[in-house]
């Protein structure tokens, strides 16, 4: 058993419930959250909110997912965000689990 901890921009809410129940993960929760930025080490012309705090609409995801099934997550998010054309990605991580008392 895997740990999945998924962020994005609160626009990808739809894939990312969409990957996950192609990878077979069919419980899973989720929170609104906020994202910040520190953008003080942007360049000027880049930072055009000269705001050195930015921040946006999130999401935060986690789930328990089998192992066989962390492999075909993350290569179908990674194809996903290789066609962006926005800033923004749908990042993962994931942690082992060594102790549970979960029933699979």
């Amino acid at each position: 058993m895997k740990l999945l901890i998924i962020t994005a921009i609160k626009e990808f809410e739809k894939e990312i419930k969409r990957q996950l129940k192609n990878a077979k993960v069919n419980t899973f929760s989720y929170k609104n959250v906020i994202g910040y930025r520190d953008s003080t080490m942007d360049a000027i012309e880049s930072n055009w909110f000269s705001s050195e705090m930015n921040k946006s609409e999130s999401i935060l995801f986690y789930a328990f997912v089998k192992k066989e099934n962390v492999d075909k997550f993350f290569d179908s998010i990674n194809a996903f965000n290789a066609t962006q054309d926005t800033i923004s990605n749908i990042h993962v991580a994931v942690l082992a689990i060594e102790k549970s008392n979960l029933i699979t």
